[in-house]
């Protein structure tokens, strides 16, 4: 392909080697740039006639330091205006989304760890209790857990007890695992270990409560950070409004723009305030119908298939359009007169051989949409929460619907134990939601304890997180609830279910780290063997 090529003079291209990847072809990276530039660059894209790196030497570089370095760390005045120009004066919220920046949220509590989470657009990536122990106390003293003098010192003395408790079972269940599951013939004896490892902590991580402490990794566009900021600004819980804080500090020093309607009372202060209205008028007409009340619950996950919207004629028809020149309407005529093997035969070819889970069909499966009713444990919801490309709500988390202790901790003889634990973290949500602090009784409850919620998603989702989810090495919960949602589809969608070949449905007790373990530990080797020191 021939497309053509810009001529710089040595003088303009020293200053542009340092901020563009290349200058001989029309795809390249932007490097050692602040994200206000960055984003002004872009925001100039729609209305200037030129290429970027053009741009950059016409209105740009004349702001970076003499010998090409980035930029200092005001940013240089001239981009923030013209950012300020672009996205403030003509309203333009896509501008906001050509700029990013990671963010770490350290020592927050798996409470906020959802609040942090809960916008699509964005990376996270957290601290998983399936690799980490929490049986140490930090270097100050002290378990991972929220404090916040609002929550007293008996909650503190209960955290403190409930840690112990898990600190003693997990050297207790780490022996009883190795004795359960004895290392394999040509099993790696590091790779059994550390499966051994995640399958005691696996067992434990109910114990934990959800006041245990966290890290987060962000990655979010100017915009996405802007809503979330707002969305911690306006909750009710304290620590989101003071991490709310943080975050935008933070940002105001990296990308001060992308973040500068949020201090205006008449943008961000309005804003917020509409979404503190919006929670607090909910608030009263839950009270006013009566939904404030909890019901009681007990036994496995419940997985409920609410709504179907759409029929695999639907998704067959939209499988179809993009190939075809007719419209929809006259697809689906085409695919009524086809019976039912050859619709089958259809849908086969659509999907396609499939060699692993990662290899999903097209858009067209975006057609057909779920709305399931999901009653589980806090820690399965936690992971579950964290897929983006649904609509995932939540009620407050509370005792109300029980909690579940794993069959093989009572093997293990540990039951008993793990029972002691969930009634110390029982008896502390109880004490804070009777003297007044609703909010904050959460903090208390074990991640055991069961929270009802709503994952509303198309097909082609629902493939993902069934096939990602029930996987063998996942958690037994969530593996329970994904194995649920592949057998509510194929009650009313069998085709659909059908294409889901990559669900492991087994539910045998096993070691599920361990082939995991085994790979890592051959690409470790492998590496170690092509580099060696």
């Amino acid at each position: 392909m021939r497309y053509p090529v810009e001529d710089f003079t040595p003088e303009e291209q020293r200053l542009l080697a340092p901020h563009f990847t290349n200058l001989d072809r029309p795809v390249f990276a932007l490097v050692n740039l602040p994200e206000t530039v960055k984003g002004a660059l872009f925001a100039r894209y729609s209305r200037y006639s030129g290429t970027v790196r053009r741009l950059y030497l016409e209105e740009f570089a004349a702001d970076a330091s003499a010998d090409g370095r980035p930029f200092d760390a005001e940013e240089g005045a001239r981009a923030a205006r013209l950012y300020e120009r672009v996205f403030l004066g003509y309203g333009d919220d896509s501008i906001a989304q050509v700029g990013g920046a990671h963010v770490a949220c350290e020592w927050v509590s798996n409470i906020l760890t959802k609040v942090l989470q809960r916008g699509r657009l964005a990376a996270y990536l957290e601290q998983s209790t399936r690799y980490i122990p929490y049986d140490q106390e930090l270097p100050g003293g002290g378990y991972r857990f929220y404090r916040d003098e609002r929550l007293g010192p008996p909650f503190a003395a209960a955290m403190d007890e409930l840690f112990a408790i898990y600190s003693r079972s997990l050297t207790a269940l780490e022996t009883w695992a190795a004795e359960r599951w004895p290392r394999g013939e040509g099993e790696p004896e590091a790779a059994w270990r550390r499966s051994i490892r995640a399958k005691a902590l696996d067992l434990l991580r109910g114990l934990l409560p959800a006041a245990t402490l966290s890290h987060v990794g962000i990655y979010a566009s100017g915009q996405a950070y802007e809503q979330l900021i707002m969305r911690l600004l306006a909750s009710p819980l304290p620590e989101a409004r003071e991490y709310g804080g943080m975050i935008l500090t933070e940002l105001q020093r990296v990308m001060p723009s992308f973040v500068a309607r949020i201090d205006r009372p008449e943008r961000g202060g309005e804003w917020i305030s509409y979404l503190e209205a919006r929670r607090e008028r909910t608030e009263r007409w839950v009270a006013r119908l009566g939904l404030d009340r909890r019901g009681e619950g007990e036994g496995l996950p419940t997985v409920e298939l609410l709504h179907v919207d759409g029929s695999e004629e639907d998704l067959l028809a939209a499988c179809l359009f993009e190939s075809a020149s007719a419209p929809a309407t006259e697809i689906l005529s085409r695919i009524d007169v086809l019976d039912r093997s050859e619709r089958a035969e259809l849908l086969a070819a659509m999907v396609g051989e499939r060699a692993n889970r990662r290899h999903r069909p097209g858009r067209g499966f975006e057609a057909l949409r779920y709305r399931f009713e999901i009653v589980s444990d806090y820690g399965a919801f936690r992971d579950l929460q964290r897929h983006r490309m649904l609509t995932c709500q939540w009620q407050p988390l509370g005792p109300d619907l029980g909690a579940g202790v794993p069959e093989e901790v009572y093997e293990a003889g540990l039951g008993g134990e793990f029972e002691r634990g969930l009634e110390i973290s029982h008896r502390q949500y109880e004490r804070l939601r009777d003297e007044g602090e609703p909010e904050l009784a959460p903090y208390a409850l074990s991640l055991a304890y069961r929270i009802r919620y709503v994952l509303d998603l198309n097909a082609r989702e629902a493939m993902h997180l069934v096939e990602l989810r029930s996987g063998r090495e996942g958690h037994p919960t969530y593996r329970a609830v994904a194995q649920a949602m592949h057998e509510r589809i194929a009650a009313v969608h069998p085709g659909v279910a059908a294409a889901m070949s990559h669900v492991d449905s087994s539910a045998e007790p096993r070691l599920e780290r361990i082939l995991s373990e085994i790979r890592t530990h051959r690409k470790r080797a492998a590496a170690e063997t092509a580099h060696p020191e």
